[in-house]
């Protein structure tokens, strides 16, 4: 666990061993969402990264979703 400080401007630097851990690199887009009274950075995957990620799932919509009367 590492101690990062909140500059004037609202920016943090993660820490070193912390990017290699997670192949963090200069310019990658990552995404902040607060989680439970914290803060969650998230990779931003490019479309071509996120190919064949579904790969080999049953999409069987009957077990997905609930039964509705209305349809």
């Amino acid at each position: 666990m590492y101690a990062v400080t909140v500059s004037p401007k609202f920016q943090v630097v993660i820490p070193k061993k912390v990017r290699e851990q997670l192949h963090i690199k200069p310019g990658q887009k990552m995404m902040a969402m607060p989680y439970g009274g914290h803060i969650q950075l998230v990779p931003v995957k490019a479309p071509k990264e996120l190919r064949g990620l579904l790969k080999g799932c049953d999409v069987n919509m009957d077990q997905i979703r609930e039964k509705s009367d209305r349809f």
